[in-house]
């Protein structure tokens, strides 16, 4: 009988994966990994696992050289997807280690109190552990501006009126929690955004058992901020997306307003075209359609579908597409506005209605057809 083959050893399996979204963080990375393993070693099996949005800096490249030499250092590069929420949910499903937690490789998180954070989840009590700038014992002052800070103190008080949590901080990128609750609600999780811990306590209503601990947020020390003014717009289309139940996707919300936008355009263009220029109205009414689609086209390239945007060529070749789209989607408003006004003649609603058929068609077509993912 042939002997099996002798089976070499292996690390210990972690208990603890840290996910580290990245975007163009190369020279944070390696510093984060040694602090980590400052606070950790010895007291815990870990792994970190970096979600790279294919950085141009070569951040996952970098990452799996670091693995090579360290097996607790993981890599997942992501193609033509980007998102915060989307990468972190991606690395914590790759994990099966008994805890999860998401930092940020921007050196602002203090590691400092991750095991003070495993130790309350290991205590039995809570499930999950959220590292707070704006609770007891935390501060913002070092890396978090004025301005920022107030937004995130709003966002938190939004959130607790409509899901009443009694956290300080739900914008904050820094928690850990166990696998085993975030796999329940993983499926329900918004993909596109930029908080994923928002949309975990909001998701989970009632079922999770929250616990806070302070932390001092630092100074960026390296890299790019990957929080903007479009992450109120995230949050908004969140808000909305839970409260209908998931009913409403975040992306029509972000569609639907830029489409909004593009009715004040149309109206301002037309008006300059006809009493400034003197332009007929055929020619008036023209000229300010083409340059409403082009402006819903642009906004909507750089935040509705900002992890699918265009370039170049393929920005051209949308732009192109999306004229098509509109096109048509203009086709169905006026047929389905004027089937309804002859069956009842009530302006509005017939308004309403056809504009309503117009803005579904356009985004379901510009979603499968001019921001396709390859």
């Amino acid at each position: 009988m042939q002997a099996s083959p002798q089976q070499s050893p292996s690390r210990e399996s972690p208990r603890l994966t840290i996910v580290v979204p990245t975007f163009n963080e190369r020279d944070n990375i390696a510093a984060l990994v040694n602090s980590i393993d400052e606070v950790l070693h010895g007291k815990i099996a870990w792994e970190v696992v970096f979600v790279d949005d294919n950085s141009p800096d070569g951040t996952a490249e970098f990452a799996k050289k670091l693995g090579q030499a360290d097996a607790r250092v993981r890599c997942i590069r992501r193609i033509n997807r980007r998102g915060l929420s989307g990468a972190c949910i991606e690395g914590m499903l790759s994990s099966s280690a008994p805890y999860i937690a998401v930092m940020d490789a921007d050196l602002q998180h203090d590691e400092s109190i991750l095991p003070v954070m495993l130790d309350r989840l290991t205590a039995g009590d809570v499930d999950i552990v959220v590292g707070s700038r704006l609770g007891e014992g935390g501060s913002a002052a070092g890396g978090l501006s004025a301005k920022r800070e107030m937004s995130s103190r709003i966002v938190a008080s939004i959130v607790t009126r409509f899901f009443p949590r009694g956290v300080s901080d739900v914008l904050s990128g820094f928690f850990m929690m166990r696998r085993e609750a975030f796999d329940v609600l993983a499926p329900q999780l918004e993909q596109s955004g930029f908080k994923i811990l928002a949309d975990i306590l909001i998701t989970s209503g009632d079922s999770l058992r929250v616990a806070e601990i302070g932390f001092t947020f630092r100074a960026r020390q390296a890299g790019v901020s990957k929080l903007d003014s479009r992450v109120v717009l995230d949050f908004a289309g969140l808000l909305l997306n839970k409260l209908s139940r998931g009913v409403i996707p975040v992306r029509f919300v972000f569609f639907a307003l830029v489409g909004a936008s593009g009715v004040i355009v149309h109206i301002v263009t037309l008006r300059l075209a006809l009493i400034s220029v003197g332009l007929s109205f055929a020619v008036s009414q023209s000229l300010a359609t083409l340059v409403a689609m082009t402006w819903n086209f642009y906004i909507n390239n750089e935040i509705t579908y900002r992890d699918s945007q265009l370039k170049g060529v393929r920005f051209l070749q949308g732009l192109l597409l999306f004229y098509l789209v509109c096109g048509v989607g203009a086709v169905a408003n006026v047929g389905m506005a004027n089937w309804l006004f002859v069956r009842d003649p009530v302006w509005w609603i017939a308004g309403l209605a056809g504009a309503a058929v117009g803005a579904i068609w356009n985004y379901a077509l510009s979603s499968s057809l001019v921001w396709k993912r390859l």
